[in-house]
């Protein structure tokens, strides 16, 4: 009896089948992302899309107005009045004429603010503001500044540069003009663009105290931004 109950024992299993055993994952582990890694990563790619958009534009936007510089040059001086007394007082009366090209073919300027200083020896003593105005495209505008007055100068090689150049017959002085502009594409304005110009002028000496000395220059200027 008890060889029966083993041998059943040990046989094989002819009863309904077995299910197999269900396996469970934990939600929280369903995916192999972070959630705060996935967020960087989406953020990431957003922005770097933007970004090579942004910089598509740009490019073509660039190559379509295709900007350029300012152009300027001193056409003409009028110097009437240049002496410096023994105690470093200068009397001055100098107009010059500075055109300035616009040379591109869809940019309006507007030169809303104009200061013109003059400088002898590295000392300024002319000053004047200008008016202020706008400039179309592929036009040329004059500025013209106009020094007259008296001014102490402060350097100590002032009064031998003037008489050595005095000697010579030129004096050789630097107009400046400080600029804020505003740039017209369209019907946008762009805010602001300070370009400064700036002229190296050599004035012939006036005959004397009454008369002018007008000289035509064509001088480049330079045109820093």
């Amino acid at each position: 009896m008890a060889d029966a109950k083993q041998a059943n024992l040990s046989g094989a299993y002819y009863g309904p089948p077995i299910p197999p055993q269900n396996t469970y994952r934990s939600v929280g582990r369903s995916s192999g992302c972070n959630p705060c890694a996935c967020l960087f990563c989406t953020l990431f790619k957003l922005i770097f899309s933007i970004v090579v958009i942004l910089g598509i534009i740009v490019l073509v936007v660039w190559l379509v107005i295709r900007p350029y510089g300012l152009k300027a040059h001193a056409e003409s001086a009028a110097l009437t009045q240049f002496a410096l007394s023994s105690s470093n007082t200068l009397d001055f009366n100098l107009t010059v004429d500075i055109a300035v090209r616009n040379r591109n073919k869809r940019i309006g300027i507007y030169y809303d603010y104009i200061e013109s200083q003059a400088f002898y020896d590295g000392d300024r003593f002319g000053f004047e503001l200008l008016p202020p105005f706008y400039q179309g495209h592929k036009t040329t505008s004059d500025i013209k500044p106009v020094f007259q007055g008296t001014q102490l100068m402060l350097g100590n090689s002032v009064s031998t540069t003037y008489n050595t150049e005095k000697g010579k017959g030129f004096y050789n002085v630097d107009v400046k003009v400080y600029t804020k502009l505003r740039l017209k594409i369209w019907i946008f304005k762009i805010h602001h663009v300070n370009p400064t110009i700036k002229c190296t002028l050599s004035l012939p000496v006036p005959s004397n105290t009454s008369s002018t000395s007008t000289v035509t220059l064509g001088t480049d200027c330079d045109v820093d931004y």
